[in-house]
């Protein structure tokens, strides 16, 4: 008899409820027909420890950003334990179903292929769980197989405390809004002391007595600021207000995002990279795996989003060209020309005709180009890189989210400076030559060096202290949205 219609009959015996939760984690695709690796899972004979093993895991996935019991059917228990035989092996079958999908979930996530949207360029690579366990069970490594699931980060690792430490808030009933008064040190009075006893839920160094904004307020202020990527001014602004009324819940959902986010990184990255977070508009390099280096950046705004993404840059150009994106020229630049007659003049674009009749922009190399003196190219199909600017005042903002969608460097000669290290020829003299020249000039990097792109809105210290940043392209809210809408995946 097939083994989908054997599960049938057993099911027969259990009651309504656990019989249509049951044949639900027959497939661990959520409904889908068990592919035929995934039946051969659910046909392994399991030891009582191993049952034991597999149902604890299955127990604490919600520490993992999973709803609780998302992975734990109605009746799965009573099958497990039911003296019929039959219905324990069924029982065990839906057991590693589950399992099955549990593994797939928290290794490389919960979107499917159609899930992602055209600018998360990052994403996971196609996982079936079913051979590795079925090894696992074999080699007496479950236990193992099971702990090398999840993003084997630090960064991940950290969320999961952090996300331990908000769901605990939630459960003593989260915090109460401030009101939207300002207040400044110096200030007295239930505001103040309100603000005291918010900040204290976040912050343990926090003193709770007393209604005055003294030094050691302030501090804390400047603390929560720096955590939501404000700036530390010690005051109680309005902006600082909005993020310390918003809700736990959305916290909550934040850390569960970027937990998400992490699950679609390769499983090891490479030691030497540089890396930029979209949302708080900072790029570091590592080297060794050890932070080396990092500068602000200027990332895209709303409309024009930087895409998540990974590559590889191979090559820095000195004193590079801006060829103009047609839409930004017919957007931007040409209203400003027929409004300002002249302004391609004075800002050094020319117009370049094309061989099929047409036209296009480009502003030339030098002191005026949108792209600066240095620009690190890196191949991707939105046509971003890294590159310097012009405009510097910008980096001394905390809202640097301002550009068409690439990356713009505070500090690129001192990056492109510690990418070419190792080059013999291109010495931090000869890099400083060569953008005075003038001259556009392409340089092979002696070591490419991996790019990643990352949309990161909420990160932890060892400690399980929290930073959040906002949500400037909904990205969070779209993720959980597409999440909430998975079968048995609701957090």
């Amino acid at each position: 008899m097939a083994p989908i219609a054997a599960f049938l009959l057993v099911l027969g015996a259990l009651a309504p409820s656990a019989q249509s939760a049951l044949a639900q984690e027959a497939s661990p695709q959520s409904g889908a027909p068990p592919t035929a690796a995934e039946s051969a899972a659910t046909q392994v004979p399991l030891r009582p420890d191993q049952v034991a093993l597999l149902q604890r895991t299955l127990a604490q996935a919600e520490t993992h950003g999973f709803a609780h019991n998302a992975y734990t059917p109605a009746g799965l228990d009573a099958a497990l334990a039911s003296r019929d035989p039959g219905a324990r092996r069924q029982g065990q079958a839906a057991l590693v179903g589950a399992v099955l999908r549990y593994a797939h979930d928290v290794r490389v996530g919960r979107l499917g292929p159609s899930d992602f949207p055209h600018l998360w360029g990052l994403r996971p690579q196609p996982y079936d769980a079913s051979a590795e366990f079925v090894a696992a069970v074999n080699q007496d490594r479950l236990g193992p197989w099971l702990d090398s699931l999840p993003p084997p980060y630090t960064g991940y690792d950290t969320l999961r405390r952090g996300l331990a430490i908000y769901r605990g808030i939630a459960a003593h009933g989260g915090w109460p809004a401030l009101s939207d008064t300002a207040l400044a040190p110096g200030a007295r009075g239930p505001s103040v002391a309100a603000l005291r006893a918010r900040l204290a839920i976040e912050d343990s160094a926090v003193p709770t007595a007393g209604d005055a904004y003294d030094q050691a307020l302030s501090d804390a202020v400047s603390r929560a600021q720096k955590r939501y990527g404000l700036e530390p001014t010690g005051q109680l602004d309005k902006s600082t207000i909005a993020a310390l009324n918003v809700p736990v819940s959305q916290r909550v959902a934040q850390i569960i995002a970027n937990m998400e986010r992490w699950r679609w990184l390769p499983r090891e990255l490479p030691s030497d990279r540089i890396q930029v977070n979209i949302a708080a508009a900072i790029l570091t390099v590592f080297h060794n795996d050890t932070p080396t280096l990092a500068m602000r950046a200027v990332t895209g705004r709303p409309g024009d989003e930087t895409p998540m993404l990974s590559s590889v840059i191979s090559d820095v150009l000195f004193n590079p060209p801006w060829n103009v994106p047609a839409d930004i020229a017919a957007k931007e630049l040409w209203p400003k020309e027929r409004a300002h007659p002249g302004y391609f003049a004075r800002n050094e674009f020319v117009v370049i005709h094309t061989p099929d009749g047409g036209t296009r922009l480009q502003q030339k190399a030098g002191d005026m180009s949108a792209l600066g003196h240095v620009k690190f190219e890196f191949p991707n199909p939105y046509s971003v890189y890294l590159h310097d600017t012009p405009t510097h005042s910008t980096f001394g903002r905390y809202a640097r989210m301002v550009s068409h969608g690439c990356v713009r460097l505070e500090k690129p000669v001192v990056l492109a400076d510690a990418v070419m290290q190792g080059d013999p020829k291109w010495t931090s003299d000869e890099i400083n030559q060569t953008i005075a020249s003038g001259q556009t000039v392409r340089a092979p990097i002696p070591r490419p060096i991996s790019v990643f792109l990352l949309y990161w809105t909420a990160f932890a210290s060892a400690d399980g202290q929290m930073s959040f940043r906002g949500d400037p392209y909904s990205w969070d809210h779209l993720l959980m949205q597409r999440i909430d809408a998975v079968p048995h995946s609701v957090t």
